[in-house]
Parts: structure tokens; sequence; C-alpha cells
């Protein structure tokens, strides 16, 4: 496995999850509601999954390593908007949570702020998917030699074991500020 298999492979649970998203949010606007409790896994998915955990191996891993690479104008370019489309994906992505939280917390019109940055999401990553898939990943691994790829697949892949004992890590540390009656 090559590492842009991997994280063409991330791409299909993240394609999962942006259709459950699409098919929620069009239940929630017909509706008139918020599912609060699928908006929290979405925000969780994004949060935890697509960023912290794949675009943390985009940026963290393979950007890095091509930032020490001689890389032609238009591959640079494409990766300085890739990093733009993940910083753009993490302002939707609080923004959601936050309108969630508000229409928890009884603000019926934040109703309209959830609508808006789920749709956000929804439009932004099959693109940003398409973009990485057919445009910038095949060429990306020209860069590099079988070696350099077969060393980038094993960070990957302790990256991801770290990411699991911190996101639990987390959520314990979490739990033990909270008293449950």
């Amino acid at each position: 496995m090559s590492p842009i298999e991997a994280l063409m492979q991330e791409h299909r649970l993240i394609e999962r999850m942006i259709s459950q998203m699409r098919k929620n949010l069009a239940a929630m606007e017909e509706a008139q509601h918020v599912n609060s409790k699928f908006v929290d896994v979405a925000v969780d998915f994004i949060r935890v999954y697509a960023d912290r955990c794949h675009h943390g191996k985009e940026e963290g891993i393979l950007f890095r390593e091509l930032g020490s690479k001689q890389m032609a104008q238009d591959h640079s370019v494409m990766m300085q908007k890739l990093i733009e489309e993940h910083a753009f994906a993490r302002r939707a992505t609080s923004s959601l949570a936050k309108a969630n939280e508000g229409y928890v917390n009884g603000n019926r019109d934040a109703r309209k702020d959830v609508y808006k940055f789920m749709q956000d999401l929804i439009e932004l990553y099959p693109q940003h998917v398409e973009k990485e898939d057919n445009k910038f990943f095949g060429p990306s691994m020209e860069y590099f030699t079988a070696q350099e790829q077969e060393a980038m697949l094993g960070e990957f892949w302790e990256f991801d074991r770290k990411i699991v004992h911190e996101h639990y890590g987390k959520v314990l540390d979490e739990l033990e500020k909270t008293v449950s009656v």
C-alpha cells in the first residue's frame, strides 16, 4: 500500500459521512428541526477523523515532506489551496458545533446556522476529495522514492495509533471533571 492509497481509503469514509450529512440535512430542513445528536456525531467525525486524523497526516506528514522537495509551481499552489480548504473545514465545523449548541440551549434561530454550516461542509468535501484523489495525490508521489513512501506510510500508522490514545485520553479527562448522578 502506498501513502496515497491509505489517504484515499480515508476519503471513502469521509464520503460516507458527507452522504449521511446530506440525507440528515434534507430531513432536518423538511421538519424545520435540528437533530442535535446527529450534528454532534457529524462534528465529532469531522473534527477527529477528517481533520485531526486525515488532514493531520496530509499536513503533518505528506505536505511536510513535499515541502522539502523542489515542487512544480502548480503542485505547490494546489497544496496551498488544499491547506486553505482544510482551514475552511475547521472553521465551518467549529461554527456548526456552536450553532448546534445554541439550538440545544433554546435558540431556535440557530437552526438556520446549523443548516448553513452543514451545507458548507457538504459542498466542500466532495470537490476537495476529488481534487486530492484525481489531481494532487498521484503527482505528489512522483517526488518520493519507494523507500521514502514506505517510511511515510509507517509514519501514518504511528500517527493513527497516537490519535486513538490522544482522543480517548481527552474523553476521559472530560468525564473525570464531571460527576454522574
